[in-house]
């Protein structure tokens, strides 16, 4: 019999054998504003102070707007060690596991006797879940970590991707799609051809499928499933399911399957004023005047369904967004046969803006020029990535004080600080704008720089980072306080 990919239920009974590492909130609380009041101080940077990473917390009772009270999980991916763990990985190791499923991936499966886990159907009516609502400005509830899977109807290749969504009507979302990515090259594919394109949105699906469904085109392009990424990441392939009410498949273990079609059909995002829900970076979204619409047809859930959401900024969506973009930026460099150890996309920058690359010890005096000229490339190839901080393998990438020691005490600005002016960017960093630098030429470009705190080939005695003495214990040695105390 072919292993299953563990599914939410199984992540989160291990979690329940953790200390600390899941909370469950009994309490009835509203959708609207009670979930992400709660959640505020867990949700960490960018979400405003007083905050920090925390543990995953189940709200078992959510009320939503026309229903029950439901549950709703914030916060699995709340820390890089959490998730990585999910996996059975350390931080270090995830991005390397992602390389390899994306080199070698594993096709999905469709079931043919139904699904393992049982399944209901609802009426097509989104007011009935317990889609949480973050602030007073937003335009609504909004889905967002719904998975969204589709067929190129060109090409035939499944994509699975992350997407904002908000509800509109009891059978209506508006989506934003990022431009020229897969989904919106299928939606105009299906456009084309004068249909609609059928969706399955999922919400509440297991770590690998997740994982996978946040990394970057250039690590797995329009031609690779996600789905087969996920099987080989999992080490099982994920099964499928048809759709019930359009022609379209969904994933077996979902604790909700969303169905519906994406329609020619436009509308605002939010008709009442201008803002959508707060955005990765700790900024209030924008709400766009005109987006797709997504025809919901159907709802299924499992029996006693899992919603789960993101606080919008917070280490969660950082997290997720980060160990794919490490993958792709591990990629290059070593095509590149750069001497890299390990990148860390750090939350503070929403996993994309922030990139930190751990050098080897320098053996020659050539690959000073070498870490400064792959960091530059970074910045080139990404236009995500803002910028670069290069540091050598003494240096712990998952320690903020680690990372501002060598800040400190590794880098004269005057001549390991290399900026790029006037680059393409990301326009949700409120910077990259012509209002805030007359220096840009357009909004949504950015000046780049690199940090270089690697210790100069020619200086390396200097900078040996001096070990304490180990002496000889004469008693018996004092036990290490458990790791789990110190780790995020």
């Amino acid at each position: 019999m072919t292993r299953r990919v563990a599914d939410l239920r199984t992540t989160l009974a291990g979690l329940d054998a953790m200390p600390g590492e899941l909370v469950r909130v009994r309490e009835e609380v509203p959708a609207r504003f009670g979930v992400s009041s709660r959640y505020a101080r867990w949700a960490g940077t960018p979400a405003p102070p007083p905050t920090g990473p925390g543990p995953a917390v189940l709200f078992e009772q959510v009320t939503p707007e026309n229903g029950p009270p439901g549950a709703v999980l914030m916060g699995l991916y709340g820390t890089r060690r959490r998730a990585a763990a999910l996996l059975g990985l350390t931080p270090a190791e995830l991005p390397y596991r992602l390389l390899d499923a994306a080199a070698s991936p594993m096709p999905a499966v469709t079931l043919r006797d139904g699904a393992p886990w049982g399944r209901t159907a609802s009426a097509p009516d989104l007011t009935g879940l317990p889609v949480p609502v973050l602030t007073d400005e937003d335009a609504g509830p909004y889905l967002t970590l719904g998975a969204v899977l589709a067929t190129d109807p060109e090409t035939g290749v499944r994509n699975l991707s992350v997407h904002r969504m908000c509800v509109q009507g009891p059978d209506r979302l508006t989506i934003w799609m990022v431009p020229g990515r897969d989904l919106e090259r299928a939606y105009e594919a299906a456009l084309r051809r004068g249909r609609t394109l059928p969706v399955a949105v999922h919400l509440g699906v297991a770590p690998a499928v997740m994982l996978s469904s946040c990394c970057p085109t250039s690590l797995v392009p329009a031609e690779v499933d996600e789905l087969a990424v996920a099987g080989a990441l999992a080490g099982a392939p994920v099964e499928l399911l048809p759709c019930r009410t359009v022609e379209a498949e969904c994933i077996a273990h979902a604790e909700y399957v969303i169905e519906g079609e994406l329609l020619p059909e436009r509308r605002p995002e939010n008709p009442a004023g201008p803002a959508a829900t707060p955005e990765f970076l700790g900024y209030q979204g924008r709400a766009h005047p005109s987006l797709p619409v997504i025809r919901v047809t159907g709802i299924t859930a499992r029996q006693g369904a899992i919603l789960q959401a993101v606080s919008g900024p917070g280490h969660e969506q950082s997290v997720l967004l980060g160990f794919g973009m490490e993958a792709a930026v591990l990629d290059r460099l070593r095509r590149r046969g750069a001497p890299v150890f390990a990148v860390h996309c750090h939350t503070a920058g929403g996993g994309q803006l922030m990139a930190v690359v751990q050098w080897r010890h320098k053996r020659a005096a050539e690959e000073d020029a070498l870490v400064r000229e792959a960091c530059e490339a970074i910045l080139e190839e990404f236009r995500m990535v803002k910028l670069v901080v290069a540091v050598d393998e003494d240096v712990d990438l998952e320690s903020d004080q680690d990372l501002w020691w060598a800040m400190a005490t590794r880098l004269q600005a005057d001549r390991d600080v290399i900026v790029l002016p006037d680059r393409e960017g990301f326009p949700l960093d409120p910077t990259q704008s012509t209002a805030y630098s007359p220096t840009l030429s357009a909004d949504g470009r950015t000046a780049k720089a690199v940090f270089d705190c690697t210790v100069p080939f020619a200086h390396r005695e200097r900078f040996r980072r001096v070990p304490f003495t180990q002496d000889a214990p004469r008693t018996a040695p004092v036990p290490p306080l458990p790791a789990e105390r110190f780790l995020r």
